[in-house]
Parts: C-alpha cells; sequence; structure tokens
C-alpha cells in the first residue's frame, strides 16, 4: 500500500485544499464552482472536530495523497444515526487504492461510533466512484434526475448507502 490512513491535523488543511480545489476547478464530483480559501476549508475541518466527526487523510512521506469525512446527512434528530460521507483524492494518487483506504476507515469510524447508515452522494456518471462504492458494500438507492448544475450542464445526482453493522465486540463511541 505505501501509504497510512490517519485522522488529520491542522497542518494537512493546506493539502486538503488542495485537493478539494482540484475537484472544484476539474470535475462534477463538487458541485461547487468557486475555490474555498484556507479560511473556509480550517473552519470546516474544526467543526468537524467540534462535532466529533473523523476527518481522514492518507499520507505517504509526509504528502496527503486523499481525505475523507462524514458528517451530518440532515439534522433533524430523526436522522441521527445517518451520515453523509465525502472523499477526495489527489489526481497524481488515484488508481492507487487510496479511495477505498479511505472509504473503508471512514465506514469502519462510523460503525465503532454506533451509526446506522453512511450516505454517498454522487454525480450519477461519475463511474470510478459509482465502482469503489459497490466495492465497498454500497448499494444504490435512488436517482435524482438533473437536481445540480455544472459547467454547462444538468447533472443527475445518484445515493448510495450502507448498512453499517456492528461489532458486538466493539464498544459505541457517541457522536458529541
Amino acid at each position: 500500500m505505501g501509504f497510512v490512513i490517519k485522522p488529520a491535523e491542522e497542518w494537512d488543511v493546506p493539502a486538503i485544499l488542495a485537493i478539494t480545489n482540484q475537484a472544484i476547478r476539474e470535475t462534477t464530483a463538487l458541485w461547487v464552482s468557486a475555490p474555498y480559501t484556507y479560511e473556509e476549508r480550517l473552519a470546516w475541518f474544526r467543526q468537524r472536530r467540534d462535532e466529533g466527526f473523523p476527518v481522514l487523510v492518507a499520507h505517504e512521506a509526509g504528502q496527503v495523497l486523499g481525505f475523507g469525512s462524514y458528517g451530518h446527512f440532515r439534522v433533524y434528530e430523526g436522522y441521527s444515526q445517518t451520515v453523509e460521507h465525502s472523499v477526495y483524492v489527489d489526481a497524481d494518487s488515484r488508481k492507487r487504492g487510496v479511495g477505498r483506504a479511505l472509504l473503508e476507515a471512514l465506514a469502519d469510524t462510523a460503525a465503532r461510533q454506533g451509526l446506522h447508515v453512511m450516505i454517498g452522494a454522487i454525480t450519477a456518471d461519475n463511474a470510478a466512484s459509482v465502482g469503489l462504492h459497490e466495492q465497498c458494500g454500497f448499494v444504490r438507492g435512488g436517482v435524482l434526475p438533473e437536481v445540480g448544475r455544472k459547467f454547462g450542464n444538468w447533472l443527475d445526482l445518484l445515493f448510495m448507502y450502507k448498512l453499517l453493522s456492528m461489532n458486538p465486540d466493539i464498544e459505541s463511541e457517541q457522536i458529541v
């Protein structure tokens, strides 16, 4: 593998920002047109940490290859056991298993926290992301046609989900 998955630290935020902004500029994986600022990504990182949600990074030789996180799916209490995740990998680090390692680590962390469902919201024609999610045990939940736009095109949103099984030997860590 060559890389390790570990919790992100504040010094990882510039690399997280670069990967995020690369996705904004070059892909339809993130339906945002303006790049984020360092201050915005730092605030996001701190909010995730303060809410008890993980931000994980794939590190190799001091370089961040990718990152992943999850947070509230919806803020209403009825959804408190469901989270939505994001995984982004630097373009030069794709096809090395980084995305899969991050997604599996996120699902394991969520299961340990006692969460029930993890959701991925994916641009429906993103075959690589759909395939990754299928490899990690996610199933298709449904498609919302033409709910977003980027680069002058209408985009379909595919929801994929995974029911998280709790290992009875793992004690639940509650989200703050």
